[in-house]
This record gives structure tokens, sequence and C-alpha cells, in this order.
């Protein structure tokens, strides 16, 4: 059982992919159901220790390990956090689409990312405006892209809010490496 962001970062290393919270993937082991903290209590406030945790190191570990530990969104929508070798060799191969092949609206906001990076909810509101989209459809567009991995979270310490960046701005290497693999 885990207690500690130390303990979690050595799980996800080992497991290569560790989801946020239960998931409908088998295979990929969800930090809940490992971290070893109290929920939230009667009359306590908040979501509780264990909640509060999760929630915490999936910021945490990025700014803290960028050459370790990526967090995104996989397949289905889940949140997840994964080692960058990970990453590289099994999921973006998976799961990478161009976002051409992605739905308009999700292109849409990947223009406004592409130019500079945006907080949720400025981007949230900017897209709802420009683009006359509902906060539902906003969400999926913003889901679709994380899964695509054409954007991510950046992982400047310090960051209050999820703050988005293009995928390559951050895991460039990975893209280049990816070409160069394929002939390309």
């Amino acid at each position: 059982m885990i207690k500690t962001k130390d303990e979690a970062r050595l799980l996800i290393l080992k497991e290569g992919i560790c989801a946020l919270f239960k998931t409908d993937i088998d295979s990929v082991v969800a930090l809940w159901d490992v971290v070893d903290l109290p929920d939230r209590q009667p009359g306590e406030r908040g979501f509780g220790k264990r909640v509060g945790a999760i929630w915490k190191w999936k910021n945490a570990l990025p700014e803290e390990f960028p050459d370790e530990i990526f967090f995104g969104k996989i397949k289905g929508g889940a949140a997840a956090l994964m080692s960058l070798d990970y990453l590289k060799n099994v999921h973006y191969k998976a799961y990478h689409r161009p976002v051409e092949s992605c739905r308009d609206l999700a292109q849409r906001v990947y223009e406004l990312v592409r130019l500079d990076p945006w907080e949720t909810g400025p981007l949230r509101k900017e897209s709802m405006e420009r683009f006359g989209c509902t906060k539902s459809r906003f969400e999926g567009a913003l889901k679709e892209l994380q899964i695509t991995l054409n954007i991510v979270r950046a992982n400047d310490p310090g960051l209050e809010r999820d703050t988005w960046v293009r995928f390559e701005d951050l895991y460039l290497e990975i893209i280049e490496e990816m070409r160069g693999g394929d002939g390309g």
C-alpha cells in the first residue's frame, strides 16, 4: 500500500502507468486502489486525505520529475500518470493521432493552444464565445486533445491551475524519435 508521493512515483515507474481513480481498464492499476490514506470522515470538509493526496500527486510528480513522469488522459478519458518510458514505448505509439484527424471543435481549440498556453477557465470561455460551443462540447474537445496526445498540462512548478500547451512543446524528443523510427 502507498502512503507517500515517493512511493507513488516508484509504483508508476514499476507499473509504467497508473490511473488516478478506478477505470474499466483491467490492466491499469488505479492509485485509488493502492493508496492507504483515509477517505473523508463524517463532518470533515473537503475530499479526504486519499483523494487529496492523489489529486496533488497528479501535478507534483510531473513537475518534480519531468524526465520520469507524465500526466495525461488515457482511452475513455481517465486521468493517469505514466513513466516517460511507457509514454514513449507504448502509449504514444498506440494513441497519438494527428490533430487533423480530431473533430472540428478539437482542432479549433488546439489552434488557440498552439499560439499560447491557456488555463482551462479562460480557454473554455474563449472557445464558447468564439466557436459557439457548450461547456460539455468544450470539455469533450479538451479531453480528445489530451487522449490523442496533442495537448498536455504544462509542468511548470507553481502553476495553480491546469495550463495547456502543445504536446510537442514538452515532448518534442518523443515525436522526433517516433518520426525517425518509422522512416519519416
